[in-house]
């Protein structure tokens, strides 16, 4: 079975976001980018809410058209625009681009989606992710946390009632400055470690 991963550009101070949902304060270079079209190509599936959806949509079904692409990108668009999409709504009437609308409990739908696709899936938005982790379904966090400083915005890490002890699998350094730290839950790890 495949993992739920759930991976972001984050503040240095923990912040997704800005507060009116930029994300122009990341530096996502030629090598970042490069990193993250690998990410996603092993990707099974897409799931997102409706703000991260909608963000996603707007440019890379049409990101070919656009002259100031770099080869980067265009890889990016080319392997975004057929993977399977997932768009956690209850506003949104329809989704194109190889989407399809989900609601209900993040529990049961996770369920039904591992039924699906055997492989990776990456969640996207941090609200969306939110609902998810409450519930403990996240099995793996990939934060990649840039030099700035936000103070303000959407939080990679929602307020939670309970603490999520976290085991530190790897990072990867970028010449930008950025950083990728990838976690798994402490009990996952446990489990990984006592199966060897």
């Amino acid at each position: 079975m495949g993992k739920l991963i759930y991976s972001l550009n984050v503040s240095l101070d923990g912040f997704a976001e800005t507060p009116d949902h930029r994300l122009d304060w990341a530096i996502v270079d030629e090598e970042l980018h490069t990193w993250f079209n690998d990410e996603a190509r092993g990707l099974d599936a897409f799931i997102y809410g409706r703000r991260m959806y909608e963000l996603m949509a707007a440019y890379w079904p049409t990101a070919e058209s656009d002259p100031s692409a770099g080869e980067p990108e265009l890889n990016f668009a080319r392997i975004w625009t057929p993977k399977p999409k997932m768009v956690f709504s209850s506003s949104l009437e329809r989704v194109d681009w190889n989407g399809r609308l989900v609601s209900g409990d993040p529990a049961e739908q996770l369920a039904k989606l591992r039924e699906e696709f055997d492989g990776d899936m990456g969640i996207g938005g941090a609200t969306l992710a939110g609902a998810f982790m409450a519930q403990g379904l996240i099995d793996e966090y990939r934060l990649v946390v840039h030099p700035v400083v936000l103070g303000a915005g959407i939080r990679f890490f929602p307020g939670l009632s309970d603490r999520i002890e976290l085991t530190l699998l790897e990072t990867k350094s970028f010449e930008s400055g950025a950083i990728c730290l990838r976690y798994v839950p402490a009990r996952r790890a446990d489990l990984r470690t006592r199966s060897r």
